[in-house]
C-alpha cells in the first residue's frame, strides 16, 4: 500500500524558516583552535570538541574544492569531501577513491560528513563541515587519529554541472589535485595569543635570499646565528614561523632550529656567513645537535606552557644553526620564475622567568653503524633504552614533565613509539605514532604532562618497511642513513642528562650475523671464525648475509642481546658510571597493548594505534579556549602576510589570531540576533497569511 505527502503552504513556509535560520545561524561566530595555510589559495581552520571535528576550507576559487585524508600520501584509499556553491545552492558530498582510481574519487553510499554553512563571494567559496573523529565506516573513511594523517587538497576554477555525482563529471580532477600534506590534526597547542609588553619581546631568525632549488631537487640550507645579547637568563615561551611569501609556502618543507654546543671558531666563521648548503656543514651539525625549535609545513608553531619556558642565556649557549629544508619546482611546472626565500622564525622571550626551565631530552639509538636494519622486510623493529641508572642518577627526585614530543625517523620508518617502564611494568605510552612521515618535523603537545620518575625506564621503539630496499640500511646521522629517536620536551631542566641513548654491542652484532670471532689487527676489519666464512670482511658479510632467512633469527638476537648505553650530560661527557654497564631488555610482568575500538565511546578506550597519556582516552581534552574565529561577513581577499596591521582576515586585533571567513563588513552580535529576529517575525507572518488563506 502506497501513500502520497501533500505538504501545505503552511509547511513549506515553515520548512522556509527553518532553512533560513540554520544559515543565519551558520553565519555567526565559528570559533577555531587551529588555521593552517596550505598554500596561498587555501586555508584550513578546525576545532576538535569531544569525538567530532569542524573544519573550514576558505580557497580562492569559484569553482569545487576538495579536502581528504590519506594514511601515505597517495590519493588511493583516500577519503574526500567535495563542494561547491552553484547559483547560490550549495552541493556536498562524501566520496572515496578507490585502491585502482583514475583520478576521479566516487560518492559514498555513507554520507558521514554534515554541512554547517557553505557560500561564494568574488573570490572565495567557503565551506564548514563536521564528522566524527572516527566514522566507523571503514571502507571509504579514514579515521583521524594521533597518528601523523595526510592532508588532500584540491580546487579548481569550474564547478561541476547540475550537481551531478557519476564519475566523469568532475572537471579535470587530476588538475585539481593540488598537494598532500603530513599533519597531525589532534595533538596540538591551541595558540594562547603573546601580549607583547615591556618585558616581552621577539627575536627574528631570518634566511637571507636563498635561492629555491629550480627542478625537482631539494636543498637543505644551514644559517648559524650568534646571540650574545642574552647576557643574563630569559625565557623563550613560543615560536612561530616567518613566512616571506605565501607562493613560497609550498616549497618549504621544515625549519629547525637546534642549539649548538660549545664556541668553535668553525661556528664563529659560520656565523658571519649568510648560510651554506648543510651538506657543506656536517662537522657543525655535529656540534649543533640539541633541538630548540620545529617547524613543518602545515605547523602554527608552538607556545610552551605558562609553568615552562625554554632558557636562552648566553653563557649557556651563544650560537644556534636554522635548518631549513626547501624542495623544488615540480617537473610539471609551468612557474620557473627564479625565487629567493627570507623566510624563518619568530621566537617570543620573556625577562619574567617562569617557574621552571624547560629542557630536551633525547632518547632513543645512537646514530651508529651497529643499528642494522635489514633488506626486504615489511616490520623492522629497533629499540633504543634510557636505563633506569641514567634516569636514577639525573632525574630529580619528583621527577620530570614531558609536555611535548618530537619523532624522528628517515624514510623507511613507519611506526615509533615512546614507552615507559617502572618497575618491570609497562604504562601506556607516552607518544604513539603508526604512520610517521620522515619529512614532517613539528614538537606535537601532550593532552597532560607524563611524569617520568627516576628509576624508570624509556624506550624509543621504531618500526620500519624495508621492502623497497636490496641492501642494509645503516644508522647515521646524514638522510641517506637511518634513525630512531625521540626528543622530548619536559621540566623543570636538569644538567645531568641530554641524551639517552643506546647501541647493540659489538658482540650481539656479530653473533646476530653469525660471526664468532674478528682477527686482530686487520685492516680493514676481516673475521676470523666460524671456518665457513673465515677471511671475509665484515661488510662482506653484511652485503652478503641471507637476510631472507635469517631475519627472524637476527631481530631475536639484537632485541634480547647486550647492548651499550649511552647516556650523556649537555657537555657531552657520561654519566659516571653508567658508560661500563651492559644493559639488556627489561623482564617485563605487565606489558600494555592498544585497546582496538571503532567508535572511541569510552574514557580510557584507545582507538588501535593511539597513544595517550595513563587513563585518557589518547584524544586529549578539546574543551580549551578557543582562539580562531570564522565570522561570515568579511573581506577573504588576503593581504600579505607580514602586514598583521591591514590583515582584515585576522581581524584588527592581529595578536589574537581571530581568522574569520565572510563576505563583506562584519555583523555586531547584537545586529545579528536582531537580524534573526526580524527574519523570525516576517517568516511567521507569512505562514499566518497562509494558514488565514487555507481556512477561507
Amino acid at each position: 500500500m502506497c501513500s502520497t505527502k501533500v505538504f501545505s503552504p503552511a509547511a513549506a513556509a515553515l520548512a522556509t524558516v527553518i532553512a533560513v535560520l540554520a544559515v543565519a545561524a551558520g553565519a555567526s561566530a565559528a570559533h577555531w583552535d587551529h588555521a593552517v595555510d596550505l598554500d596561498e589559495n587555501y586555508r584550513l581552520l578546525w576545532s576538535i570538541t569531544g569525538q567530532d571535528i569542524t573544519f573550514e576550507v576558505q580557497a580562492r576559487t569559484q569553482g569545487y574544492v576538495g579536502l581528504g585524508f590519506s594514511t601515505d600520501g597517495t590519493i588511493y584509499g583516500a577519503d574526500i569531501v567535495i563542494g561547491w556553491v552553484d547559483n547560490g545552492q550549495v552541493h556536498f558530498q562524501d566520496r572515496h577513491f578507490k585502491m585502482n582510481s583514475n583520478g576521479e574519487p566516487h560518492v559514498d553510499p555513507s554520507q558521514d560528513y554534515i554541512l554547517l554553512l557553505g557560500y561564494e563571494n568574488a573570490t572565495h567559496t567557503v565551506l564548514r563541515f563536521r564528522r566524527k573523529l572516527d566514522t566507523c565506516d571503514t571502507a571509504q573513511d579514514v579515521p583521524i587519529t594521533n597518528d601523523t594523517i595526510r592532508i588532500i587538497y584540491m580546487y579548481h576554477a569550474r564547478d561541476p554541472k547540475n550537481g551531478a555525482q557519476g564519475i566523469g563529471t568532475l572537471p579535470d580532477p587530476a588538475d585539481a589535485f593540488k598537494d598532500s600534506v603530513p599533519i597531525f590534526l589532534t595533538q596540538r597547542v591551541n595558540q594562547v595569543p603573546i601580549e607583547l609588553d615591556s618585558r616581552t619581546r621577539t627575536l627574528e631568525l631570518r634566511n637571507k635570499d636563498v635561492p629555491i632549488p629550480q627542478t625537482d631537487d631539494s636543498l637543505r640550507w644551514c644559517t648559524m646565528f650568534k646571540l650574545d645579547q642574552f647576557v643574563r637568563k630569559q625565557h623563550m615561551i613560543r615560536y612561530e614561523p616567518l613566512i616571506e611569501s605565501r607562493s613560497n609556502i609550498p616549497h618549504l618543507k621544515h625549519m629547525v632550529l637546534y642549539e649548538c654546543q660549545g664556541s668553535s671558531p668553525e661556528l664563529e666563521i659560520m656565523s658571519r656567513e649568510f648560510g651554506r648548503s648543510c651538506v657543506q656543514a656536517e662537522k657543525e651539525l655535529l656540534a649543533c645537535n640539541s633541538i630548540v625549535a620545529a617547524w613543518s609545513r602545515g605547523s602554527e608553531g608552538f607556545t610552551f606552557p605558562l609553568e615552562a619556558g625554554y632558557p636562552l642565556d648566553s653563557y649557556q649557549a651563544r650560537f644556534y644553526m636554522m635548518e631549513t629544508h626547501y624542495t623544488g619546482f615540480q617537473s610539471n611546472s609551468v612557474d620557473l620564475t627564479p625565487r629567493v626565500d627570507n623566510s624563518g622564525l619568530r621566537l617570543y622571550y620573556t625577562t619574567t622567568l617562569r617557574k621552571h626551565d624547560a629542557g630536551v631530552l633525547s632518547v632513543g639509538i645512537q646514530p651508529n653503524w651497529r643499528h642494522i636494519i635489514p633488506p626486504g622486510q615489511d616490520r623492522v623493529l629497533s629499540e633504543g633504552h634510557c636505563i633506569e641508572e641514567c634516569t636514577q642518577r639525573a632525574f630529580p627526585r619528583p621527577g620530570i614533565n614531558i609536555f611535548a614530543v618530537m619523532m624522528q625517523t628517515n624514510h623507511m620508518g613507519k611506526q615509533i613509539r615512546l614507552r615507559q617502564v617502572r618497575q618491570r611494568e609497562e604504562l601506556t605510552p607516552v607518544a604513539h605514532d603508526t604512520n610517521v612521515d620522515a619529512n614532517y618535523q613539528e614538537f606535537r603537545r601532550l593532552h597532560s604532562p607524563v611524569k617520568a620518575l627516576p628509576g624508570d625506564r624509556l624506550i624509543a621503539e621504531c618500526t620500519y618497511d624495508s621492502t623497497g630496499r636490496k641492501t642494509i640500511a645503516l644508522g647515521g646521522y646524514t638522510s641517506r642513513d637511518e634513525t630512531c629517536l625521540v626528543l622530548s620536551l619536559y621540566y623543570p631542566r636538569q644538567k645531568e642528562l641530554t641524551s639517552c641513548h643506546s647501541i647493540p654491542s659489538l658482540p650481539t652484532v656479530l653473533h646476530a650475523v653469525g660471526i664468532n670471532e674478528l682477527a686482530v689487527g686487520a685492516n680493514p676489519i676481516r673475521i676470523a671464525s666460524p671456518p665457513e666464512i673465515a677471511g671475509m670482511t665484515l661488510e662482506e658479510r653484511l652485503l652478503t648475509y641471507d637476510w631472507r632467512v635469517n631475519f627472524n633469527a637476527f631481530q631475536y638476537v639484537i632485541r634480547k642481546g647486550a647492548f651499550k648505553p649511552l647516556c650523556w650530560s649537555a657537555r657531552n661527557t657520561p654519566i659516571p658510571g653508567t658508560d661500563s654497564i651492559d644493559a639488556y631488555a627489561p623482564n617485563l610482568t605487565k606489558i600494555w597493548r592498544p585497546m582496538p575500538t571503532c567508535s572511541f565511546n569510552g574514557a580510557g578506550h584507545h582507538h588501535q594505534g593511539s597513544g595517550g597519556p595513563a587513563g585518557g582516552t589518547g584524544y586529549g581534552n578539546y574543551n580549551s579556549v578557543n582562539r580562531f574565529v570564522t565570522e561570515r561577513d568579511i573581506s577573504l581577499d588576503w593581504p600579505p602576510l607580514e602586514d598583521e596591521r591591514t590583515n582584515v582576515i585576522e581581524g584588527a586585533a592581529a595578536r589574537s589570531k581571530s581568522i574569520r571567513s565572510s563576505a563583506s563588513a562584519t555583523m555586531p552580535t547584537t545586529s545579528l540576533a536582531a537580524g534573526l529576529a526580524a527574519v523570525s517575525r516576517m517568516i511567521l507572518f507569512v505562514i499566518f497569511i497562509n494558514t488565514v488563506r487555507l481556512t477561507l
